[in-house]
């Protein structure tokens, strides 16, 4: 494995070298990869964290060499600030304090390094290789180049699907945890990790495919099949992968995007939504279970809860301002810990039942484990970086649906990229709810991939004006 790491990078260095457009495309392929994990002398990495370095480095060298950094050559002349570039400083310098709450642990270091400092020196490359400005890929134009990127998390997604579909098919290749469970995980170690990595990606390529359409130009049918093919592996997987909040999510995007998109979505859009509402109002079965799930009712939705007054309660015991601190949620929140709780049914003597009757209590018990964060993406926040990072990423999803507002009033020729990736950020959000798309490897560079993107095409928009 060692021989086929370093033969790896050694390879993926030279890319970089020669063309940092392709290598971008290839990480993004490989987002997964950051379950291969290795040590360089005493510090631990993983694949994933060393193609990031290897493409800063790169990118950073060829800059200087060329005197295209502003650090570097007061000369340079016109050169725009990073978009989102105040919100970059403020989240690094509060990260960096969170990893002081927790003591700059190792554990702590780590997540400041894989979570927050890496996945930005993704997004300064991404932005200088696909922006028409500045940089060694000054000669890139963002409109040649940047489906590699699309291509690339379609090609991942693909094979991300492919494994799903086949653990389902055969039952082969699944985590012993997972192995019975009746859900599939594809490359991941569980199954909401599928679902957390598809949705936005699927939601993101739709984008993609219908800026194939121009007023010059219908997309054929061949390719509409081709893509609906795809779209169907993918959510298939998340369907195997029972990621409930993945499904929300992407519900919610298709409707937005929907009702944005043209006439004919918009329309097509309300007519699901009054056949479905009149589904639920003469289904009182299928009714009864929506509204359960809406409301955390079910078994999940009740763990949940308990999640989250757990850590309501740590926070309120003198954490409300600083969180308890990078990668120490799980034994900030251990004393507030319940074991297990009763779940809730639709018995009307419910509470009657679990206080006289032990064989009551044993059927209606669920044990609870500690997990590493809240399930909650304004908690995941709080809990990790307190109550400024909590509202600096309220403020980073704002200002990026703020901006793809803009985008898509003034921009007619990227409308369909930006609702792609409107509804991307609809999907981390609404899934967030009541999962983490944030605190993991691969979804952190997918965070600012999409930054990334918005930022790129805000670029070309002044460009354009100026």
């Amino acid at each position: 494995m060692f021989w086929f790491i370093l033969l790896f990078i050694i390879c993926f260095a030279s890319l970089s070298w020669r063309r940092l457009d392709l290598a971008l495309a290839v990480l993004v392929f490989l987002l997964p990869s950051y379950q291969i994990r290795f040590q360089i002398g005493f510090i631990p990495t993983t694949l994933l964290e060393a193609m990031i370095l290897i493409l800063f480095a790169v990118w950073f060298i060829q800059t200087v060499k060329k005197k295209e950094l502003p650090l570097f050559n007061a000369k340079l002349k016109n050169v725009s600030h990073y978009p989102f570039y105040i919100e970059i400083i403020l989240l690094l310098v509060i990260a960096f304090v969170a990893s002081g709450v927790s003591g700059f642990s190792g554990a702590s270091l780590g997540i400041l390094k894989a979570y927050f400092i890496e996945p930005i020196l993704f997004y300064i490359v991404f932005v200088n290789v696909f922006s028409a400005q500045g940089g060694p890929a000054s000669g890139w134009k963002i409109k040649k180049n940047r489906n590699n990127i699309f291509i690339a998390l379609a090609a991942s997604a693909l094979v991300v699907s492919l494994v799903a579909i086949y653990q389902k098919k055969t039952g082969q290749f699944l985590p012993a945890d997972w192995v019975g469970a009746g859900r599939v995980t594809g490359v991941f170690p569980y199954p909401n990790a599928l679902g957390l990595y598809l949705g936005p990606i699927l939601v993101i390529l739709t984008g993609w495919f219908l800026s194939f359409r121009t007023p010059n130009k219908k997309i054929k049918t061949a390719e509409i099949l081709f893509f609906c093919f795809f779209v169907f592996l993918f959510f298939l997987a998340i369907v195997f992968a029972q990621s409930q909040g993945a499904l929300a999510g992407l519900a919610a995007a298709l409707v937005v995007i929907g009702l944005w998109y043209n006439t004919w979505s918009r329309r097509a859009v309300v007519a699901v939504l009054v056949i479905g509402a009149l589904i639920l109002s003469f289904n009182t079965g299928l009714r009864h279970s929506f509204i359960k799930k809406i409301t955390l009712m079910d078994t999940d939705g009740q763990i949940r809860q308990e999640l989250w007054k757990e850590t309501w309660q740590m926070l309120k015991d003198g954490k409300l301002l600083l969180g308890a601190g990078l990668a120490n949620y799980q034994s900030a929140v251990a004393p507030y810990h319940q074991s297990g709780i009763y779940v809730r049914n639709d018995d009307p003597e419910f509470d009657k039942w679990v206080a006289i009757s032990l064989e009551y209590q044993q059927k209606v018990w669920q044990p609870l484990e500690i997990y590493l964060y809240p399930h909650n993406i304004f908690l995941n926040f709080w809990s990790e970086l307190g109550l400024a990072g909590m509202l600096l990423f309220v403020w980073i999803i704002g200002k990026f649906l703020m901006l793809d507002f803009r985008l898509l009033i003034s921009d007619y020729k990227n409308k369909s990229l930006i609702l792609g990736l409107t509804g991307a950020m609809i999907v981390i959000v609404v899934h967030g709810l009541v999962d983490a798309p944030y605190f993991k490897n691969d979804l952190a560079v997918l965070f600012w991939l999409l930054i990334g993107m918005l930022g790129v095409l805000n670029l070309e928009l002044k460009n354009i004006k100026q």
